[in-house]
């Protein structure tokens, strides 16, 4: 269960954070100015919907920090596409010879279509050809 005068203290620490008024941060996750001022005074709990808003809104807010404080803010392993890229390339150098498909002439030469990277998080990212 969320304790509402401990989610109104992190809620104010991602204000701070991003130098945001409460008028300005409901404005940035587009909710009404009442829905922050109603959080910060406990009266209200939050809702789903307006915590997936902060999550997606602000990179660096861990959804189980801004629920129960467990984790941290800002998130200490930011993910990026430089850093994606580069681990995708130790991998495919870690991987012993005997791992990499054999071609075989007599079928046709398979081309890849699409890859899907998933995330801990429950997010996933997709390229496709």
């Amino acid at each position: 269960m969320i304790n509402n005068s401990e989610f109104a203290e992190r809620l104010t620490s991602i204000m701070k954070s991003y130098q945001l008024s409460a008028s300005a941060f409901a404005d940035k996750i587009q909710v009404p100015r009442s829905s922050i001022s109603h959080l910060l005074s406990g009266r209200n709990k939050p809702s789903l919907d307006f915590v997936l808003k902060v999550v997606k809104e602000f990179d660096e807010v861990e959804l189980y920090w801004l629920l129960n404080g467990k984790g941290t803010f800002p998130k200490s392993n930011t993910s990026s596409p430089a850093l994606e890229q580069e681990v995708s390339k130790t991998m495919v150098k870690s991987m012993p010879v005997a791992a990499y498909p054999e071609k075989d002439s007599n079928t046709p030469s398979k081309k890849i279509e699409r890859i899907v990277i998933f995330y801990n998080d429950g997010t996933f990212k997709e390229y496709i050809k």
